[in-house]
């Protein structure tokens, strides 16, 4: 039986990642691998990760499938020169590699939405208000303009657009639901929370647990949310668990939802 394989943020671990690898019971034959996002960044083997997600991508085709994350995203402003440093920015070794063009341009035609008929694979989130349909297409819309270099800089820069160049908040607003929801309210405007669902400033929900999300009916696999750490429900599979915190490593098997986790190699 082919068995789908989804893990975590990674985020640089890959002495983590080495370690949980042979725990899964991975057939290179048949079975496939899903990967959340944010594979760099705060960890420090951010390189490694990405030669090893590229270089199985390459082997598994169609089998393996990786959206952007928020970090991915970030890396590649790096890689063009006009995004600054940030203070646990761990993304130097990528920047310097020899193969550092063709990381990059494989990162970037990474999607930012999977989707399978009942199941959808995401960084972050979804607002409330999309359907699956919605949520797909103002992905795709989003996606040929990441690819290129001269295009993606103002969707990516954050900050006001200027009056000239608001055409691009649209496109500004769809990316950050995808690559970095995490709260918002019951109409759907997000809100600016990082901590644990419980803490949120009052108004301010999970987004998947919006009252009549149109999503619902679709099992929606995310990451991003470290604080809020593993989280399990019928139609909501949440994947990030703090490696890059010292706490663990997460993938799950989508068919029956057995669980795999590694605690943090980087952290000991």
């Amino acid at each position: 039986m082919v068995a789908t394989y989804v893990i975590g943020d990674i985020h640089g671990c890959f002495d983590t990642l080495q370690a949980l690898w042979p725990r899964l019971g991975f057939d290179p034959t048949q079975d496939r691998l899903w990967l959340v996002g944010d594979l760099v960044n705060r960890g420090p083997k951010s390189l490694e990760v990405l030669r090893w997600a590229r270089t199985l991508n390459e082997r598994f085709g169609e089998r393996m499938q990786v959206v952007l994350g928020n970090h991915d995203l970030h890396l590649l402003a790096r890689h063009d020169g006009w995004a600054p440093q940030r203070a646990k920015d761990t993304l130097e070794e990528v920047l310097s590699a020899p193969d550092r063009e063709p990381l990059m341009a494989w990162l970037a035609s990474r999607p930012l939405l999977y989707r399978e008929p009942g199941v959808l694979l995401v960084h972050a989130g979804l607002l409330p208000q999309w359907t699956v349909e919605e949520a797909e297409q103002r992905a795709r819309e989003i996606e040929p303009v990441l690819q290129d270099p001269a295009r993606r800089r103002p969707i990516l820069e954050r900050g006001s657009a200027p009056a000239e160049d608001s055409l691009w908040q649209p496109l500004r607003d769809d990316l950050s639901a995808l690559v970095s929801l995490r709260t918002c309210t019951a109409e759907g405007t997000p809100c600016k929370w990082k901590g644990a669902p419980d803490g949120a400033p009052e108004g301010c929900l999970p987004w998947f647990q919006v009252p009549e999300r149109r999503t619902a009916d679709t099992t929606v696999v995310f990451g991003h949310w470290a604080a809020m750490g593993l989280h399990l429900e019928p139609s909501v599979i949440g994947l990030d668990s703090g490696c890059v915190w010292g706490q663990q490593l997460t993938a799950l098997r989508l068919e029956d939802r057995t669980l795999f986790q590694q605690t943090s190699v980087e952290s000991r």
